[in-house]
């Protein structure tokens, strides 16, 4: 029973690459960002309490999954419960040119003008990568995949 963690950088792939291993596995699919957020303007981060009650949630609802983000607070929640993680750790340049042709996320916005009146704020956010220290890094994604015990792939490209 496969349960994979994928994450990395903002516009590495995780989502898309969540969508095909589902697709391709019959496997159940998880966003963070979907759980992370109030609904709330400006955006606040939900307690970790609240987040981990979703997420062992939907753990115990499935037996096999796929969770991505690039959270690496919520992803040591669900640690303990997978079996697999995929590291996406493109470069940032990569990372930038895939939000620049990202297709609309309904789940995440009310239409395609709205995701993109963030693009500027996401490229900015995405370039940041290499040089933050918090539960969004690299070196935090780092850490994490070189930490965890089991099977883990890093892959550098969306091929």
């Amino acid at each position: 029973m496969r349960k994979i963690l994928i994450f990395g950088n903002s516009g590495s792939g995780k989502s898309t690459l969540a969508k095909k291993l589902c697709d391709e596995n019959t496997l159940t699919h998880l966003d963070l960002d979907l759980l992370a957020w109030k609904d709330s303007n400006p955006p606040e981060r939900k307690l970790l309490k609240e987040t981990k009650k979703e997420i062992l949630e939907f753990i115990e609802s499935n037996n096999t999954w796929v969770i991505e983000g690039c959270y690496t607070d919520l992803l040591e929640l669900a640690s303990p419960y997978s079996n697999e993680v995929i590291f996406l750790n493109l470069p940032v340049a990569a990372c930038i040119a895939n939000a620049k042709k990202r297709s609309w996320e309904p789940h995440k916005y009310a239409s395609k003008e709205a995701q993109d009146a963030n693009l500027e704020m996401l490229i900015s956010w995405i370039a940041q990568y290499t040089k933050r220290d918090d539960t969004f890094s690299l070196a935090s994604h780092q850490k994490f995949y070189d930490d965890y015990v089991g099977n883990k792939q890093m892959l550098s490209s969306n091929q």
